[in-house]
């Protein structure tokens, strides 16, 4: 772990301190914090910040509540239970630039089969990767295609570690189905969904490729995330210390976010500390 995420992240602490940019000639140069002042008066950076907090919230919640009800559903004991489980994975196993380039092909504007079925029935046209306000929709539904079967495999791995006799005793109880999900299934499973919300959320600040190829940043910088921007001025303007500084500003805010949630959950009873 030290090795996969601590040194990447040194490695931006360090790039962040420096004018490491074609402007320096590829020479590091220490340059006293001007790129974090740089940041903190960057607007583009916060509305990059802004846009890429509410795409992560929102696919990710969104996710949750789906893969929750795919994990339920594939938990229950039914005929062909196994072949259903390996399509679920499918979207999950495609490659993320060819299921974005998919993505692209159906809501274009006017050859996707989207735009044909709204023409068919008389709607005009929909222009859905060219609308600002509804472009970011089209990435938030790409993504959540594309990783529910992620958070789904969790939950589904938490909920096999319960006992089907806790089931059975609160049925004998006279507990129903819904009040053995509030009170035994969610409970137990607290722990996978603060795992997998972990990892989304972290997935989800980082999103790049995605957004690459779907809308490219499109339309007006509407989906630009903080690593599309990163990557812009590191590859396009070859300034790798901002880069560096904006992608570490970005890791910053996600702890920050985090912690955020961490804190809410903690303050409202969710998470308790283990007893000893």
């Amino acid at each position: 772990m030290a090795l996969i995420f601590g040194w990447p992240l040194l490695r931006y602490a360090w790039l962040s301190g420096h004018a490491d940019s074609v402007l320096t000639g590829l020479v590091p140069v220490a340059n006293g914090g001007a790129n974090w002042l740089r940041l903190l008066s960057d607007q583009r950076f916060w509305v990059d910040a802004l846009q890429t907090a509410r795409f992560g919230v929102v696919s990710v919640g969104i996710e949750l509540i789906l893969a929750m009800a795919i994990a339920l559903l594939l938990d229950q004991r039914w005929r062909g239970r196994g072949a259903v489980r390996a399509l679920t994975l499918m979207p999950w196993a495609l490659p993320t630039t060819m299921m974005a380039l998919g993505w692209r092909w159906i809501f274009n504007t006017p050859y996707g089969p989207i735009e044909q079925l709204a023409g068919s029935l008389g709607a005009g046209p929909l222009n859905l990767l060219s609308a600002p306000s509804l472009t970011w929709l089209v990435t938030v539904l790409a993504d959540v295609w594309k990783t529910t079967p992620f958070i789904a495999l969790i939950l589904l791995a938490g909920l096999q570690t319960i006992p089907d006799d806790l089931y059975g005793a609160f049925r004998l109880e006279g507990g129903t189905s819904v009040q053995a999900l509030r009170r035994i299934t969610l409970p137990l499973l607290t722990p996978y969904i603060l795992l997998s919300l972990l990892f989304r959320l972290a997935q989800a600040f980082g999103v790049f490729d995605l957004i690459q190829v779907l809308t490219g940043g499109g339309p007006a910088g509407s989906t630009e995330s903080l690593a599309l921007y990163a990557y812009l001025n590191a590859m396009r303007f070859l300034d790798f210390g901002y880069s560096a500084t904006v992608m570490l500003g970005g890791f910053v805010l996600l702890m920050a976010l985090i912690g955020l949630g961490a804190l809410i959950l903690r303050l409202s009873g969710l998470i308790r500390p283990l007893q000893t």
